[in-house]
């Protein structure tokens, strides 16, 4: 997947978690399954590594560096964004709390 695709992708990850852990109450593999299985092939994490290594190899330290960054910089935006979109949209103040 495109670099540049990467980011977005990463919204979904936080409409996920709250609708099979917060709005209702899901089976509990629905979340790996959709988040590791399905969303997982959105956000690549391991042609994120391969990428970052590539620049290393090619001795462009400085965009690796840059790169590695950003991504995450970006990526957890787009996932507290998805988190808090979900909520107001389903009618929930924040995460649910368990008891230990």
């Amino acid at each position: 997947m495109p670099r540049a695709a990467r980011t977005p992708a990463t919204r979904p990850m936080g409409v996920l978690v709250v609708l099979v852990t917060e709005a209702r109450q899901a089976h509990p593999v629905l979340r790996p399954f959709l988040g590791v299985g399905v969303l997982g092939g959105f956000t690549t994490f391991s042609s994120y590594a391969v990428e970052a290594h590539e620049l290393l190899c090619g001795h462009h330290v400085g965009v690796a560096a840059l790169y590695l960054v950003a991504t995450v910089v970006a990526a957890l935006p787009a996932v507290l964004l998805g988190l808090a979109t979900t909520r107001r949209l389903a009618g929930l103040t924040g995460p649910r709390r368990t008891r230990s």
